[in-house]
């Protein structure tokens, strides 16, 4: 099992900048596939960016120039920052994580999931 704990969602002006964290605590596979999905009251989970363990990233193409997905490996943390925020990116934040070397931006691919952290932007 592989557990994920997000941190540092929060309220934030329009304009304004976040950075997310996705700890993964006794992740000790070699390879990874994670990614950052959000979700707004009444809309479907949107996959934002994802990245693998051989470094290569995949945004949305809506979510490319202001998002930007990373990894610090030694201390099994994943990482959203978040800048110009607007209101229209209010909503619950995931992180997510499959044990694979490639990955996708459909929710249904991924199979670990943490408990997601609120973004409010006024």
């Amino acid at each position: 099992h592989v557990q994920l704990v997000e941190s540092g969602g929060g309220s934030v002006q329009a304009g304004g900048s976040l950075r997310l964290s996705c700890a993964a605590p006794g992740y000790t596979y070699d390879t990874y596939c994670m990614g950052w999905f959000r979700q707004a009251p009444g809309k479907e989970r949107e996959g934002i960016a994802t990245i693998v363990s051989d470094g290569d990233t995949a945004y949305a193409e809506s979510m490319k120039g202001r998002f930007t997905i990373s990894v610090d490996n030694a201390k099994n943390t994943l990482y959203l920052q978040m800048n110009r925020l607007q209101p229209e990116d209010a909503a619950m934040y995931y992180c997510a994580a499959r044990v694979a070397s490639y990955c996708t931006l459909r929710p249904s691919d991924l199979n670990y999931w943490g408990q997601g952290t609120q973004v409010t932007v006024s």
